[in-house]
């Protein structure tokens, strides 16, 4: 069983930068692909970026390339998601997902998470 905690949700200006992190509890994180998925008031949950377990392998959504990036820290049992130069499009809850062992890489479906998070919620507002 895994349990993911996020953090690092707060009010940014536009232009402005976050960090958030998705801390995991139980053994050997590092097993587990992630993926950082947002929803956005009354919308559904969309796909924002995955990590392969060894952090090798990432990709993202088109509306966030070249502004967020993914790492991870296997040692700390948590995954990041840099977010540089946020939009008020970008005002959402994020919720970090892992995926069951046998997955080596992430996946840019919501479906194919197993365990979920509780979310961090991000405004981007002036």
């Amino acid at each position: 069983q895994v349990q993911l905690v996020e953090s690092g949700g707060e009010l940014v200006q536009p232009g402005g930068s976050l960090r958030l992190a998705c801390t995991a509890s139980g053994p050997s994180f590092s097993r587990n692909a992630v993926g950082w998925f947002r929803q956005a008031p009354g919308k559904g949950r969309e796909f924002v970026s995955h990590i392969s377990r060894s952090g090798g392998s990432n990709a993202y959504a088109d509306s966030v390339r070249g502004r967020f990036t993914i790492s991870r820290d296997n040692t700390k049992n948590t995954v990041y998601l840099q977010m540089n130069n946020l939009a008020p499009e970008d005002t959402a809850v994020y919720y970090c997902g892992a995926r069951d062992r046998d997955q080596y890489y992430g996946s840019d479906r919501e479906r194919d998470y197993l365990y979920w998070g509780q979310g961090t919620q991000v405004t981007v507002s002036s």
